[in-house]
C-alpha cells in the first residue's frame, strides 16, 4: 500500500468491527450504570468521533478512579469472596491501597472458563483448547483443553500443599515458554504462594541474582531446552542452583530433553496425575502474586512484587478492552518466561482466550519462523518485538503472500519503539487490513501505559492512545505538561498493578528512588515521549540515556530508525558523553551486515541520512564498527552501562555481569574508554 499523508491514518477499523468491540459495549454500559460520560457531540469526521469518544472515556477513567475500577470489577465479574471496604483507600504514590478488605484468587479467574456448572455438568468449553503449544521440533500444535488444564492445576496445587507450600511461600521456575510453566504458575497462585520465573537461557549467576533475593522453597526446573536447532543441556546449571539455594525444600524435574530426574527431585508427571478439582486459597487483594525483575544492568535486579488483585484487574482491562480478546481468539505473543510479556500472555486465559505458547527461536530455521507459527496455530492476535519486525523487513520477507495469516486481526509490538518503517512494512507485507497495536509499558506494572484501542485509527509511527486508567502525561523538567513536545513519561494517578513494593526493601527507599525521586508523588517511568494534539503517543527511547547536544534533547531510537534502515547496518548503538571542558562526544557504533564494509562511502551515507531525515545535531562525531553489541537477557540493547564504560568506570562497577548476554562486547567499550583517557 502507498503511505498516506502524515495526517491520514494507515488503518481504521471497520465501523461494524468498532461497534462490536468490547470497549464500545463497556462504555455504553458504564454510561448507564456508573456515570461515565456519554460520547460528546460529534465532530465532523468518523476518526474525530472515535477519538473524542475514547478521550471522554479515558478522562473519566483517570479522574473518577473509584467508579471506573468498580465498573471494571463488575464488567468482568470479579469474584470477591469477601467484599472490599472501599476501592482506593489511599491515592498516595507510592503507597496506594486498593480494595482493602477484599479477598479473591487470580487462578480461580484464569480457570473459570473451564469450570463445571453448579450441578456438576461439564463446562461447555471443557474440550476446547486453553493452550496450543508448538516448538521447533513439531509441525502441529499440541492441545491442552480447558478441562485438562483445570485438572492439572488442581493436581499440582494439591501436591504443593502436600509439600507444605502455602500462602506467602515463594515458588521459583527455571522453565521455557511451555504449558507446564502456565500450569505451575496457576497452581502456585491457587495455593496463595508467590511465583517467579527465569528463562533457561539465563546462566546460573543470573538466576541466582534473582532467586537468592526471594529464597524460594520450590523450584520447577527443566533438564534442558531446544533452541535454534540445537539441544541445550541445563542439568549442570540446575545442580548449581540447588547447591546455592539453601531455602529449597522441593525440586520438581520437568524432563524436556528426556533426562532422568536428579536425586531427590520429584517428577512433574507424578504431580499432575491426580483427578481433583482445584482449591483456590482466598487471599487479600494486595497479596503477592509474583515477583518480576528489572533488567538489572547495575547491581542486583530489582525484585518487583505485584499483587493478585492488582494484576487481575489490570490484565482483564488490558486483554479484554484494549486487545479486545475473548473466547473466539487465539492469543500468541512471542516471549520467554524471563520477560513480563509471558505473564501477560497468561492473561488471555482470564478472558477465555486460547493462548499459544511457542518454545523456540523466532528466527529458526529462518527469519520467518514466528510468522509460520502464527499461520499454523490460527493466531488471531499476534504479538512480537519491534526488533523482529525490523529483522523481517531486512530479510525481505513476504508473510502475507507466503503464509495463510487470514485469522490474524491484530499485530502487537513492544520491547522498543516500532519505527515508521516497521509500520509501513506490516501494512505492505503482512496484511493491509490489520490492526497494529504498538504498545509501551514496563515490567514495573506488567502492563501498558499506552497502547492499542480497537475503535481508533492507526497513524504512522504513533501509538494509538494512553490506556484506560493510566493518567499518562509528558512533562518537562519543571513538571509542566507538554503537547507536541518531547518530555518525560509520567503517570499522575495510581494503577492497581503498580508494585506493592520491592522484595527486601522494607522502608521502600529503593522503590521511591526508582520512580518518585524526580517528581515526588508522581510516577516517572524513564521514557521520552511526545503526546500529540490528536491524543496519540510517540515513544523516543529511554530518558536515562538521553542525547543532549547543544541543549537539545534527542532520543536514541530516532537515530536507530534511520541508521538501521540502511541494508549494510545490522544494529547500532549511539552514546552521548559529556566531556571535560564542556565538550560532548557522540559516537555511533554499528554492527555490519554480512559482507558489508565500513568505508568512507558508508560513513557518508550514514551522516547524510541522519542530517536529512533528522537534523545536523543527530549526526555522530564518529562511526565505529564493532563485532557485536551488548544486550540485557531480555534482548534490549544496553546504553547506560556503555556510557559509564566510555567514561572510565570499571566494568565490574558499570554493570552486573550476570545481566548481560555477552561480556566480550562490553569489554570492547571498557578498553575504548581506557584508550580515550590515555
Amino acid at each position: 500500500m502507498s503511505t498516506p499523508p502524515q495526517d491520514q491514518p494507515l488503518w481504521r477499523p471497520h465501523p461494524a468491527t468498532a461497534a462490536a468491540a468490547q470497549i464500545t459495549a463497556f462504555q455504553a454500559w458504564a454510561v448507564e450504570h456508573h456515570g461515565a460520560p456519554a460520547a460528546p457531540l460529534a465532530p465532523t469526521t468518523g476518526d474525530d468521533q472515535a477519538a473524542a469518544r475514547y478521550a471522554a472515556l479515558h478522562t473519566w477513567s483517570t479522574e473518577d478512579l473509584d467508579r471506573f475500577w468498580t465498573a471494571v470489577t463488575e464488567w468482568f465479574d470479579i469474584r470477591f469472596s469477601t467484599a472490599p471496604e472501599a476501592v482506593l483507600a489511599d491515592q498516595a504514590m507510592p503507597g496506594a491501597r486498593w480494595f482493602p478488605g477484599a479477598r479473591l484468587n487470580y487462578a480461580e479467574h484464569a480457570l473459570r472458563h473451564g469450570e463445571p456448572a453448579p450441578d456438576g455438568a461439564p463446562s461447555p468449553h471443557a474440550d476446547q483448547p486453553a493452550i496450543l503449544h508448538l516448538d521447533e521440533t513439531t509441525d502441529r500444535p499440541v492441545t491442552l483443553t480447558w478441562a485438562e488444564l483445570r485438572r492439572q492445576v488442581g493436581s499440582l496445587a494439591a501436591a504443593l500443599r502436600a509439600q507444605g507450600v502455602g500462602p506467602g511461600d515463594r515458588v521459583g521456575a527455571y522453565l521455557p515458554n511451555i504449558p507446564q510453566a502456565a500450569v505451575a504458575l496457576l497452581a502456585t497462585a491457587a495455593v496463595g504462594a508467590v511465583w517467579t520465573s527465569c528463562a533457561p537461557d539465563f546462566g546460573a549467576r543470573s538466576v541466582l541474582d534473582r532467586l537468592q533475593q526471594i529464597e524460594p522453597v520450590v523450584l520447577f526446573a527443566v533438564d534442558g531446552y531446544h533452541y535454534g536447532g540445537k539441544d541445550h543441556d541445563r542439568t549442570d546449571v540446575v545442580a548449581e542452583l540447588r547447591r546455592e539455594l539453601p531455602s529449597l525444600r522441593t525440586v520438581v524435574h520437568v524432563p524436556l530433553l528426556g533426562a532422568p530426574a536428579p536425586d531427590g527431585a520429584l517428577h512433574w508427571d507424578d504431580l499432575i496425575a491426580a483427578d481433583v478439582e482445584p482449591v483456590f486459597e482466598q487471599v487479600p487483594f494486595d497479596h503477592p502474586l509474583w515477583v518480576l525483575y528489572s533488567s538489572g544492568t547495575t547491581g542486583l535486579p530489582k525484585a518487583i512484587v505485584q499483587s493478585q488483585g492488582g494484576i487481575l484487574l489490570e490484565h482483564l482491562k488490558q486483554a479484554g478492552l484494549h486487545l479486545d480478546l475473548g473466547p473466539a481468539d487465539r492469543f500468541l505473543w512471542y516471549t520467554s518466561t524471563g520477560w513480563m510479556m509471558w505473564n501477560f500472555l497468561i492473561a488471555g486465559l482470564l478472558v477465555g482466550s486460547t493462548i499459544v505458547t511457542y518454545d523456540g527461536s523466532p528466527g529458526h530455521p529462518d527469519t520467518g519462523a514466528l510468522w509460520s507459527v502464527a499461520a499454523r496455530t490460527g493466531a488471531t492476535v499476534l504479538g512480537t518485538s519491534a526488533a523482529y519486525v525490523i529483522a523481517s523487513r531486512k530479510a525481505e520477507l513476504h508473510p502475507g503472500r507466503d503464509l495463510d495469516l487470514s485469522a490474524v486481526r491484530c499485530i502487537g509490538t513492544t520491547g522498543s519503539p516500532l519505527p515508521p518503517d516497521g509500520f509501513r512494512w506490516i501494512y505492505d507485507e503482512v496484511k493491509e487490513d490489520v490492526w497494529l497495536a504498538s504498545v509501551s509499558g514496563g515490567t514495573d506494572v506488567c502492563s501498558c501505559f499506552v497502547g492499542g484501542v480497537p475503535t481508533l485509527p492507526v497513524y504512522l509511527g504513533e501509538i494509538q492512545a494512553p490506556c484506560l486508567g493510566a493518567a499518562v502525561e509528558s512533562w518537562d523538567v519543571q513538571g509542566r505538561p507538554l503537547v507536541e513536545a518531547v518530555g518525560e513519561l509520567v503517570v499522575t494517578k495510581p494503577l492497581p498493578s503498580m508494585p506493592i513494593g520491592f522484595w527486601n526493601d522494607p522502608d521502600g527507599a529503593r522503590y521511591r528512588d526508582s520512580y518518585f525521586e524526580m517528581y515526588p508523588g508522581t510516577w516517572r517511568h524513564g521514557d521520552w515521549i511526545t503526546v500529540t494534539e490528536r491524543g496519540t503517543v510517540i515513544i523516543h527511547g529511554r530518558s536515562d540515556s538521553t542525547l543532549n547536544r547543544q541543549g537539545v534533547r534527542m532520543g536514541s531510537s530516532d537515530i536507530y530508525e534511520v541508521v538501521e534502515r540502511l541494508p549494510e547496518i545490522a544494529e547500532s548503538l549511539v552514546i552521548g558523553l559529556e566531556e571535560a571542558e564542556g565538550g560532548y562526544w557522540m559516537p555511533l557504533f554499528v554492527v555490519l551486515a554480512p559482507g558489508a564494509k565500513l568505508d568512507d562511502d558508508l560513513r557518508a551515507r550514514i551522516r547524510t541520512s541522519l542530517r536529512e531525515q533528522l537534523s545536523p545535531r543527530h549526526v555522530p562525531d564518529e562511526v565505529i564498527a564493532v563485532t557485536g553489541l551488548p544486550h540485557t537477557l531480555t534482548g534490549k540493547r544496553i546504553e547506560v552501562p556503555v556510557k559509564r564504560l566510555l567514561s572510565g568506570t570499571p566494568l565490574e562497577q558499570a554493570v552486573n555481569p550476570g545481566s548481560v548476554d555477552n561480556l566480550d562486547h562490553l569489554r570492547f567499550f571498557e578498553q575504548l574508554g581506557r584508550d580515550r583517557r590515555g
